[in-house]
């Protein structure tokens, strides 16, 4: 077999592998990053390398499962935007963690959100009491948004770059 070839198709298993183990352990450990997940997501990355390109250690080789990964990527984020059923398979719907003050204790416990990870963005977002907090979500990209109740904006470092015109609103 073409070397490749083997690296397309090595490079290829791998990805789809990461996307769905991604989507089976949940959207959170994308942004609320530790210590231990940083560690996790580092040895992740040595363990598939040999898995993509086998003995190959040329650059053409680490040139070539990189191409096959941003192109995958690629196309995964069109069909994404193109076909909302495919979108709503690969990635989970935005939830609500705090609506008018009050806590959805079967939603945070769920999606194993601890009331430290919860009181931690609500800082972040110069919220001190839960009382105070008109909606908080935890967002598709795994991104904790929290509004307040005194009719304020405030820009955070979770701030969305771009709605997808698919997504409904939550009323």
């Amino acid at each position: 077999m073409n070397p490749y070839l083997d690296i397309i198709i090595r490079s290829a298993a791998v990805y789809f592998f990461m996307v769905i183990a991604l989507r089976f352990f949940g959207k959170k450990e994308l942004s609320q990053l530790n210590t231990a997940d940083v560690i996790l997501i580092l040895l992740i990355s040595n363990s598939v390398q040999n898995a993509m390109v086998g003995n190959n250690t040329s650059l053409y080789g680490g040139m070539a499962a990189a191409t096959v990964l941003f192109t995958i990527n690629f196309i995964l984020k069109k069909l994404m935007f193109r076909y909302p059923k495919f979108s709503d398979f690969m990635q989970e719907k935005p939830e609500i963690l705090i609506h008018d003050g009050n806590l959805d204790f079967k939603a945070l416990s769920k999606l194993n959100i601890s009331s430290d990870e919860l009181k931690e963005a609500m800082r972040e977002h110069g919220i001190e009491y839960f009382k105070d907090v008109k909606l908080a979500m935890l967002e598709i990209d795994g991104n904790i948004s929290i509004i307040s109740g005194d009719k304020t904006l405030k820009q955070t470092h979770f701030k969305r770059k771009r709605i997808h015109k698919h997504l409904g609103s939550i009323n």
